[in-house]
């Protein structure tokens, strides 16, 4: 009875449940493993991807909800239930995906093993020459390298390490007389590969190295009986929104640095544990940690699927994933000429959309402003960078040529905090002006800004996009952003720097929403205006993709909306709180997802406004934190033709039938299929081939483009006329 009222309470909600929503968002990244059109190796890298989520998942979501119960705060979830029936109900999802994950891995992808050239095996299942070379890898680098820590009533419980290997050991001997069995740890060397790798003519065999320790386990117990010895993994809460200090004059570096030490000790929120493990073990277990049940979950394979990253990155086997295909030159930037861009900059703004066009063009005008002899300074928001960043390197050089560089670095970006301290720190002594985030905010902005003077005149040359500063990323990630001279976006930008480096209180930006100040409220008053629209029978419609959709202020809005007549068309690769598709609530929403090969991470907004488009790209999905705790910025796309060129892309992710899943009025997603004689179209593949003919064409609502659609018969007639005249 209890159940079925938890559950009508939360389809009654209107809306859907943030957490519950990501669960389902990796449900759909575990549907690319068992999808048997990609290869093994493609497979096995989703699955690690999901794996790696959910860790992410239980650090941060987890963790900030047992904030809640363990501090004695009221949390009411978005599909109305409190604290611990809302952590019954999460909890028993996160199983059910953890054993659909396991059933992907055991029944659909290890059977592949040994027909793609390699196979995971334990020492005991290893020739006799085989075992030999294990042995001595075990001799001469695992045993130094481990420490048994026990644990009884003379020896406190240790500090066991978030998301290592850790082996339970149960012991006894004859002289415990007292307490009959004893609990020992030893944990996994962090820094020894996950495998040990041998040859065998055409197969790689993968030997776990948890199975060599535990094959070579009584080195470590000399004269004393091992009961059991079981693998198990914790998972610590990552999450410090309650910790936060709101004060402006702490000193934050220092607080960040704390901060991060508190991972390696904060609450445990799961264990995973290999299955048919120790009661004794487990019941101290239980008892150290507050944890039941439900924060346990018994895997029947590996522990920790991260580890497939060595199988796939193995020279043998690292061609056989996804070959990524070449970018495509700019429609905006043909000649993909980055040697003379400030030149043509002058002349034109260009548009990126990447992977499809690659981010070069901005490495190379930054690269090329370090040099430069009239440049004279650069500004430069950073969030993540590459390993061995170009962009670093490029503002480090810039320094040491005298230029004036100012960089405004996130310490916060979650899990790059020590990599940016350390790169704000080189960046510091080179003579750059670096300042480590804004207190309370996170900025989260991607925004650059280059001076340059050219004759009596001073040039400002500003990008603004979606996507960070990291050359490796781009690589992969689904990003827009724009390159530009017009004085009005380096008027807007200018001032915003001022405002995030030092205490200025811009007027309005014409060109730029910005977060804190203002951006929920100007995008609730583009809503409104579309709804007025509908109200007074002028055409209206809005399109947005977006990673993340979860700010009741504007879900609420888009509700309002739907209910004026606002055809609304909502492309949201992960958390969506919104409800499609209720009667009376949001019959003309619709809701989609797409997940494959590249993450999608651009985030457009478009508005009709009666046949004059408003479209935006730009930092911040529509969430509370983006509103309120992060510093963002969105930028209006006023060139027509870059405006087209925007509009395409939307049109193009909701033409997708490949990579793309409609969202259900229950939360739910059903990929979606070609209907009738629908061409197959995969918006991952078709980007690299569009031209100008396609941006022409593109229509996000063609019943209200009347014109469009004649201009797209007629392109269609003179089409036929041509091949009549050819015949």
């Amino acid at each position: 009875m209890l159940i079925n009222k938890v559950s009508e309470q939360i389809k009654s909600s209107r809306y859907i449940s943030r957490d519950l929503s990501w669960l389902r968002f990796n449900y759909r990244v575990l549907d690319q493993a068992k999808d048997a059109d990609k290869t093994l190796f493609d497979r096995l890298k989703f699955l690690a991807i999901t794996a790696s989520n959910l860790d992410e998942f239980f650090m941060i979501r987890v963790g900030s909800l047992y904030n809640y119960i363990d501090y004695g705060k009221e949390r009411v979830d978005y599909s109305g239930l409190r604290e611990l029936p809302f952590r019954k109900k999460l909890l028993e999802f996160a199983h059910r995906f953890v054993n659909d994950q396991y059933l992907v891995y055991s029944t659909e992808l290890k059977p592949l093993f040994e027909e793609n050239g390699f196979n995971i095996l334990k020492p005991t299942e290893l020739s006799e020459v085989e075992k030999k070379k294990v042995d001595t890898y075990f001799k001469k680098t695992i045993y130094p390298l481990l420490t048994p820590m026990v644990y009884d009533t003379y020896h406190g419980f240790p500090l066991l390490m978030n998301q290592l290997l850790t082996f339970g050991v149960v012991t006894k001997t004859a002289e415990d007389i007292k307490q009959n069995q004893r609990l020992t740890f030893v944990q996994i060397p962090q820094n020894l590969a996950r495998f040990y790798e041998i040859q065998r003519k055409d197969m790689v065999i993968f030997v776990p190295i948890e199975e060599i320790v535990r094959w070579k386990i009584k080195k470590l117990f000399r004269n004393v009986e091992i009961v059991s010895a079981n693998l198990f993994r914790i998972t610590r809460n990552g999450d410090f929104t309650l910790e936060e200090s709101d004060d402006i004059e702490a000193d934050f570096i220092q607080e960040i640095k704390i901060k991060l030490k508190t991972r390696k000790k904060g609450r445990v929120v799961r264990l995973e544990v290999e299955k048919n493990h120790s009661s004794f073990m487990m019941k101290l277990l239980r008892e150290r940690w507050t944890i039941d049940n439900a924060n346990i979950f018994s895997l029947t394979g590996p522990v920790d699927m991260k580890g497939f990253w060595q199988i796939l990155k193995h020279p043998q086997f690292r061609n056989r994933m996804f070959k990524q295909p070449s970018p495509v030159a700019p429609l905006s930037l043909p000649d993909n000429n980055t040697e003379n861009l400030f030149d043509y900059l002058k002349k034109k703004d260009v548009i990126l959309h990447h992977p499809y066009n690659s981010m070069e063009p901005v490495i190379r005008l930054l690269e090329k402003a370090a040099e430069d002899p009239y440049v004279l300074g650069i500004k430069q928001t950073i969030y993540r960078l590459a390993d061995q960043s170009r962009v670093s390197a490029a503002l480090l050089k810039a320094a040491e040529n005298g230029k004036h560089v100012s960089v405004l670095f996130e310490v916060k970006a979650r899990f790059d905090e020590e990599r940016n301290i350390k790169e704000g720190e080189r960046l510091e002594k080179a003579g750059c002006f670096v300042i480590y985030g804004i207190s309370k905010y996170k900025t989260h902005t991607k925004m650059m800004m280059i001076i340059r003077k050219e004759g009596e005149k001073v040039t400002q040359y500003v990008h603004v996009g979606s996507g960070n500063y990291n050359e490796q990323t781009a690589r992969q990630y689904t990003d827009v952003s724009l390159l530009t001279t017009d004085e009005v976006y380096a008027h807007d930008v200018s001032e915003f720097f001022n405002v995030i480096t030092g205490h200025s209180m811009p007027d309005e930006y014409q060109n730029l929403i910005t977060a804190p100040k203002d951006m929920r409220q100007q995008l609730i008053e583009l809503i409104r205006g579309e709804a007025r629209n509908a109200e007074q029978g002028l055409p209206s419609g809005i399109v947005i993709k977006i990673n993340s959709l979860e700010d009741k202020a504007v879900i609420d809005e888009f509700y309002a909306a739907s209910k004026a007549g606002v055809p609304i068309k909502l492309i949201v690769r992960g958390i969506c709180c919104i409800r499609p598709g209720r009667e009376n609530l949001s019959e003309n929403i619709a809701v989609s997802s797409i997940v494959g090969e590249y993450l999608e991470h651009t985030r457009l907004f478009y508005f009709h406004n009666n046949g004059d488009p408003k479209v935006l790209g730009g930092s911040a999905d529509i969430m509370v934190r983006s509103f309120e705790r992060r510093i963002e910025a969105l930028f209006y796309i006023v060139n027509e033709e870059l405006k087209k060129e925007a509009i395409n892309i939307l049109y193009y992710n909701l033409k997708d039938n490949q990579n793309s899943y409609i969202m259900r009025e229950d939360g739910s997603y059903v990929k979606k299929q070609p209907v009738g004689d629908e061409p197959v179209f995969n918006a991952h593949k078709e980007f690299y081939k569009v031209n100008e003919d396609n941006i022409e064409r593109s229509c996000l609502f063609e019943e209200l483009y009347p014109e469009i659609k004649l201009k797209t018969e007629t392109i269609k007639d003179l089409e036929e006329d041509l091949k009549e005249e050819k015949l």
